[in-house]
């Protein structure tokens, strides 16, 4: 019986890995045979560039969704965030110190999250539409509902900047790029991706967060302290929401408190796409990139072929429920 279970386990293990991989991959084949520009090295780094904020976010609901939870302020948290970037540098205060302070607006919203969870014991949803609102408030209040503009050229080095970018000057002056460059948020989706998958693989952190996700009582009977954790994980969220709201205005040098609108509909899909289950204990860091990428694959090849946003969404919305539905037919199987 026992053997039979751990085969069964084995099996719905491989499914929630093999299915996206074999989705993603079936994409890029598909998107490939239809138009010749789709994979070169210029696009591939473009759909990298795009995915590198779904990322972010993603991978913070990730550590959310595993708890049991969700985090429905990630989109207003993004503008809160970017406009806390925006506000210091307008007033003179170093680029580097206005994205560390944006940061830790990030962090402080996913926190009050947690607190507001595992202390007054509200929903995840509520709590979590309740800062989606209050985040959005303020940033539009302190900004009176305008861009940021003027800012530094260095405020968009950030979004902008790429490693080893080469470029050459012709005869006639006119600079042409030979090799674009590793875009920085690239890099920085790379090293995030790195850093949580390990913290979600081999640390007790880790260990506890899929434990409180997958039966929040006996976590609390075995003597985990299951808020600690709770917290910790919306501060995650709302951390790489601030990082998110950091590279995105540093991408347009703008401050916009109207940006990340249902950004975090995005999120939550990235992650479930992934094989993140919704029910809670279950999920991936790699599963939550690949999910990305499906997204970000998804949209730039419809781009190309002149697909509407408005059919971009509705496909987008079935790939969600076809996602979930298999979720759901492994959890019966098993």
């Amino acid at each position: 019986m026992a053997e039979a279970i751990s085969q069964a386990e084995k099996v719905k293990y491989m499914m929630q890995k093999f299915i996206p991989v074999a989705a993603l991959i079936a994409l890029f084949v598909a998107f490939s045979l239809v138009t010749d520009r789709f994979f070169t090295i210029q696009n591939i780094l473009t759909i990298a560039l795009q995915t590198s904020t779904l990322a972010f976010m993603g991978i913070g609901v990730t550590y959310a969704i595993i708890t049991g939870g969700i985090d429905l302020s990630i989109g207003s948290v993004v503008a809160l965030s970017g406009v806390v970037a925006g506000l210091a540098v307008r007033v003179g205060i170093p680029v580097l110190i206005g994205f560390l302070l944006a940061l830790l607006a990030g962090i402080a919203c996913g926190a009050v999250n947690g607190v507001m969870v595992t202390k007054l014991h509200l929903p995840p949803f509520i709590a979590t539409l309740g800062m989606m609102q209050i985040a959005r408030g303020i940033a539009l209040y302190v900004t009176g509902a305008r861009a940021i503009a003027g800012l530094p050229d260095e405020f968009g080095i950030l979004g902008n900047g790429a490693l080893f970018r080469t470029t050459i000057t012709l005869p006639n002056g006119r600079v042409v790029t030979q090799f674009p460059g590793i875009p920085y948020p690239v890099i920085i989706m790379i090293i995030v991706a790195v850093v949580f998958d390990f913290v979600l693989k081999h640390t007790r952190l880790g260990r506890f967060t899929y434990a409180v996700g997958s039966n929040q009582e006996a976590a609390r009977l075995s003597g985990l302290n299951v808020n600690k954790v709770k917290v910790i994980a919306y501060t995650i969220s709302g951390g790489l929401a601030g990082l998110t709201g950091i590279v995105t205005m540093s991408r347009i040098v703008t401050a916009q408190p109207n940006a990340g609108v249902a950004y975090e509909l995005d999120a939550i899909a990235t992650a479930v796409i992934g094989g993140t289950s919704l029910m809670g204990g279950s999920g991936t860091i790699s599963g939550t990139m690949i999910g990305a990428f499906i997204i970000g694959v998804l949209r730039n090849g419809l781009n190309m072929q002149g697909v509407s946003y408005f059919i971009q969404q509705v496909i987008i919305g079935l790939v969600i429920i076809a996602a979930v539905a298999v979720d759901q037919l492994r959890k019966r199987e098993v």
